[in-house]
């Protein structure tokens, strides 16, 4: 939930610096920031209502980060993390926490992170074994070319289930038209030549230079003694060396688009989609607050102008849209669903008319007060769902 995390943002959730030891930050909404002197940013957010505990391990790093032959590999490498690790979890880490009763378990990976969560029934002694492998896992997964073997295969089938899906393809089609340079217009799940080919010390290095505390943020939501958690990262997390490499940064920028650009996507289905793309800036900027506004203005049900001009006509079946909220610029991704016998063109010629009537016709006081009514509405619900709220984080560390 982005607006969530942007209320936290705004607010002043992430201004830690280079800290020694463990410094408190600030406590923002009942969380409260930490920094570990080797870097690691902690987050803790105690909630006693709740039976069950959540830990989220964040990466600073995605598919923005792959170099050419590289693409689909922070993904490869996510799959590859439960494994097991070289010497105390040698076992795949999904048995060992189902067995442990969790109840929710996975990993992610997007265009700038990937994270890691489990939520565990509340008790001392499972959260320390969840800090315990999360820290190993950090640095001491095994990353073998044994388990790339295997773990290829699966996320080879995971990027076929995406080529037959007519919706997933014309969106990286359209994403990789708007970039002409920038890694936003390559999917994370990446190209099936890297996936099928990319070499284990690849990986093992990639894995070694992200996966370290100063590259990564904590989040323990749930019911949790603040102290005495703190001490159990201290122990785990905290014995962790501060790398001595330093992390460069991406530098690529995508330039000023020099006017429209159009993809068709030709494939055998019982429906027809349209998607326009039109670039925003990024999360950080002012601009995203507004734009979130607007998306209800648009988007929401029944009220959303796209809504009432295609649905509502019986034009479009479904229509939409929302802005890719990402570290660099992103876009802003409006979509609709067409029967199959419906008019294509005169949905685009529908879509085009809405969008940019935006300017000739403004949204009006109601209709931003609604949209602003349901954005911090949500904001209220998620505050009210620690695990919702730790595993939100991911999206804004």
């Amino acid at each position: 939930m982005r607006t969530l995390a942007s209320f936290l943002l705004v607010s002043g959730l992430f201004t830690a610096s280079s800290l020694v030891a463990q410094t408190k930050i600030t406590s923002v909404e009942g969380i409260t920031e930490y920094r570990l002197g080797n870097g690691l940013q902690v987050l803790l957010f105690p909630d006693n209502s709740k039976p069950t505990v959540t830990v989220n391990v964040t990466y600073m790093v995605g598919s923005r980060f792959e170099g050419y032959g590289e693409t689909g590999m922070a993904h490869l490498l996510e799959h590859m993390m439960f494994k097991g690790t070289a010497a105390k979890h040698v076992d795949p880490i999904l048995g060992e926490l189902n067995a442990r009763g969790a109840t929710g378990v996975n990993g992610s990976t997007d265009y700038d992170r990937t994270n890691y969560y489990e939520t565990v029934p509340a008790s001392d002694d499972n959260l320390k074994w969840v800090l315990d492998m999360e820290a190993d896992r950090m640095v001491n997964s095994r990353v073998s070319q044994k388990d790339l073997d295997t773990e290829m295969t699966v996320v080879r089938n995971e990027f076929e289930r995406g080529e037959n899906s007519a919706a997933s393809v014309l969106e990286e089609r359209v994403l990789s038209t708007a970039y002409l340079w920038h890694s936003y217009g390559r999917s994370p799940i990446g190209s099936r030549s890297d996936i099928e080919h990319v070499p284990i010390e690849k990986l093992q290095a990639f894995y070694r230079n992200y996966y370290q505390p100063d590259n990564a943020m904590l989040v323990v939501a749930g019911k949790i003694d603040p102290d005495k958690t703190l001490a159990w990262i201290k122990d785990t997390f905290g014995a962790i060396p501060k790398p001595t490499r330093v992390l460069t940064q991406t530098y690529t920028q995508e330039p000023t688009q020099d006017g429209e650009r159009e993809v068709v996507l030709r494939r055998v289905g019982e429906e027809q989609l349209l998607m326009m793309a039109y670039h925003v800036p990024a999360s950080t900027s002012p601009d995203s607050a507004a734009l979130e506004v607007l998306s209800g203005i648009m988007s929401d049900q029944p009220a959303g102008r796209l809504y009432k001009a295609l649905v509502e006509s019986k034009k479009a079946v479904q229509a939409g849209g929302g802005q890719f909220q990402l570290h660099d610029p992103g876009v802003f991704l409006f979509n609709a669903r067409v029967q199959k016998d419906g008019s294509l063109a005169d949905v685009e010629k529908t879509m085009l008319s809405v969008i940019e009537g935006v300017v000739k016709e403004p949204p009006s006081k109601e209709e931003v007060d609604r949209a602003r009514t349901r954005l911090l509405k949500n904001i209220e619900l998620g505050l009210n769902s620690s695990s919702r709220v730790g595993l939100d984080l991911s999206e804004w560390g």
